[in-house]
């Protein structure tokens, strides 16, 4: 089977296509992959890294206001299928997997037009422009989550294996001392991601005494582009700029304070963690929305970014902090609202749509 892998732009994007395509290979050795995306996005480091061919197309941003790059978009769009049906043709394409991103809206058009079958994987629960284009001409899509608006069936996140094969318990001891930890105290991860948060940031930081009189420690991952953070200085608080070794952190942690990227709610959900949610302000909403099923299930709190202050923390996570009972149930909640086993449902999900074209 040859399939072309389409997406790519961010780490939402590139990460459960290399997930899937790591599945796809262990499943199928036999199995011809191959990777569409734009020389400007994460996919141009992260995609030969992985071993896998990339074919680079133009960054093909949809226009959003009458102006010149409007008026030049319907020729570079025409240019930019034709380059995709190219593709298609030369290397015997059998089905376009698409992630969404600058390179999937082109691929999904020249696949239709090629007919090939499509299959989608929408991995936000707000979905992006470029899946609902191509959802209009495919059954096969696969989704992140129940609170998604796009048609499809639930398959969840494609993860990487370091967080579907995780053993928090059994790694803990381990994470604990390599991180410089008390093994003996619950540990409070921060995190806004490799750019840091700000808000959250300087919230954590204010609040770093009360948080740690509650007996917990906090492990705080700052961010690498937060040049103005000043760390705390009480004790048992402990400060990393970037962690490569992300597991590690999760093994350790034991409640988790971050915004709610698709990847981040997918990833606690698999391990069973939970959360505090602190969504970025801006855009449609649709990192609350990420955080719905997770919510909803009772495995993790949702907080707006403007609300996230010293006075909540003293009013509302403290006593969480507190409440050992109700953290296990969060904890609980949180390993049954999501899947572990996404890369697996999208592999399934691609032979399904493949079988289609040999039946043709």
């Amino acid at each position: 089977m040859r399939v072309l892998l389409a997406g790519g732009g961010t780490a939402g994007h590139v990460n459960p296509l290399l997930a899937t395509a790591r599945r796809l290979r262990e499943r199928m050795p036999e199995a011809e992959l191959t990777v569409l995306g734009t020389a400007e996005g994460l996919e141009r480091e992260l995609v030969p890294r992985a071993g896998l061919e990339l074919v680079t197309i133009e960054k093909l941003p949809f226009p959003r206001r009458p102006d010149a790059a409007a008026l030049r978009f319907p020729g570079r769009w025409r240019r930019a299928v034709r380059e995709v049906r190219a593709l298609i043709r030369d290397r015997g394409i059998d089905v376009v997997v698409g992630f969404g991103g600058y390179a999937s809206a082109p691929a999904y058009r020249a696949a239709h037009l090629e007919r090939v079958p499509i299959v989608i994987h929408e991995s936000n629960a707000k979905p992006g422009m470029a899946n609902v284009l191509g959802a209009r001409w495919t059954e096969f899509v696969g989704l992140s989550y129940r609170a998604t608006t796009l048609k499809g069936e639930v398959v969840g996140m494609p993860l990487r294996p370091e967080i579907t094969g995780l053993d928090r318990a059994g790694l803990r001891a381990e994470a604990v001392a390599a991180l410089g930890l008390d093994p003996e105290r619950p540990t409070l991860l921060v995190t806004g991601g490799s750019q840091g948060a700000r808000s959250i940031n300087r919230t954590i930081v204010a609040s770093a005494d009360a948080i740690v009189a509650a007996g917990w420690q906090i492990l705080h991952l700052s961010g690498g582009r937060q040049t103005d953070f000043e760390p705390a200085s009480s004790a048992h608080y402990v400060a990393i700029e970037y962690l490569d070794r992300m597991h590690l952190a999760l093994a350790a942690a034991d409640l988790v304070v971050c915004r709610a990227g698709s990847l981040t709610v997918s990833e606690l959900m698999a391990v069973g963690l939970p959360a505090v949610y602190v969504p970025l302000p801006y855009g449609n909403g649709e990192q609350g929305m990420n955080a719905a099923d997770q919510v909803s299930a009772g495995g993790a709190l949702l907080v707006a970014d403007g609300e996230f202050t010293a006075e909540w923390v003293r009013t509302r996570l403290v006593p969480l902090l507190r409440d050992a009972d109700r953290l296990a149930e969060m904890a609980s909640a949180s390993a049954g609202a999501g899947a572990s086993d996404g890369s697996d449902r999208m592999c399934a999900l691609i032979e399904r749509a493949a079988a289609t074209r040999r039946q043709s």
